[in-house]
């Protein structure tokens, strides 16, 4: 049987890594790899890189994940393009070195690394549950340093180049107790990974702040080290039950407190739902979920 995988921002950085790692793999030919990326150009290009030495199926997925159209648009293609959908990795992420509003009015970092992913699970669920799918969250321990305010922090009043990232980041965190209660009956599996301080292109920029990053980065891991954990996640049969987990690498970590407050988690639930327009969920015919 292929198994079907489906990576976010996976033409470059991380999500390229893991992309290069799944198509090295000695079971390559039994993978297809759905390379979700923004950029069609860089997109076709990462992916007739990789194919050249690999058996694995590549397929590009060409979606922005910046407003709410387009994450509805990106979530119709792949629905449209996976018969199933086995692991789906949410790496696509971005760290703004100031405040900018999409079309929605909603602040960019918000959108990227809270409301994508929430949209892509909500709108792929019954295609998830019936192949008990595991979802892959890729994390940032800078979650730590995040604070999230329900009414500023959507629309970036609470901006700042060096905390914005971390508040989002948090944000991803705290719903993932939610959705592995809600996907528990479905037998979709759901956790999260910081698979260590990266070097990659994220957070780069021209101001003061990017010289230190720059500098910072000489220092930090190459992509290729934040594969395992995330394709540990992903693929071992070990961790086929495991869900609503945090890790930091290989090993399982309790989130701080701050990033398990059932009160907050709920009200940003709520207010998700709100944002992007999708009710909870209704039960179908066969016993699985679907948003409206």
């Amino acid at each position: 049987m292929t198994r079907t995988i489906v990576i976010t921002g996976a033409n470059r950085g991380i999500g390229y890594a893991v992309v290069r790692a799944l198509a090295e793999r000695p079971d390559a030919a039994s993978l297809r790899v759905v390379m979700v990326c923004r950029d069609p150009v860089s997109g076709a290009r990462a992916r007739d890189e990789l194919a050249r030495s690999s058996q694995a199926e590549l397929l590009l997925v060409t979606g922005a994940l910046d407003n709410l159209r387009a994450i509805r648009e990106t979530a119709d293609k792949l629905d449209g393009a996976c018969p199933r959908i086995d692991v789906l990795i949410h790496n696509a992420g971005i760290w703004p070195a100031q405040r900018k509003l999409n079309e929605d009015g909603l602040e960019q970092a918000f959108v990227v690394n809270h409301l994508a992913p929430f949209m892509l699970n909500r709108r792929l669920e019954s295609k998830l549950a019936q192949s008990n799918a595991r979802i892959v969250q890729v994390s940032a321990g800078i979650y730590v340093k995040g604070k999230v305010d329900l009414a500023r922090t959507p629309t970036g009043e609470d901006f700042s180049a060096l905390t914005t990232y971390a508040n989002t980041k948090l944000c991803n965190l705290l719903l993932l107790a939610h959705f592995a209660e809600r996907f528990r009956p479905l037998g979709v599996t759901i956790n999260a990974v910081h698979p260590g301080v990266i070097r990659t292109g994220l957070g780069d920029r021209k101001d003061a702040v990017g010289l230190l990053l720059k500098l910072a980065k000489r220092f930090w891991k190459a992509p290729e080290e934040a594969a395992p954990p995330i394709l540990r996640l992903a693929l071992d049969p070990a961790l086929a039950a495991t869900s609503g987990s945090y890790f930091d690498g290989q090993i399982e970590q309790a989130l701080l407190p701050h990033a398990r407050d059932p009160e907050q988690a709920e009200a940003l639930w709520r207010q998700a739902e709100t944002l992007t327009a999708l009710r909870d969920a209704a039960h179908t015919s066969d016993g699985t979920h679907s948003a409206r």
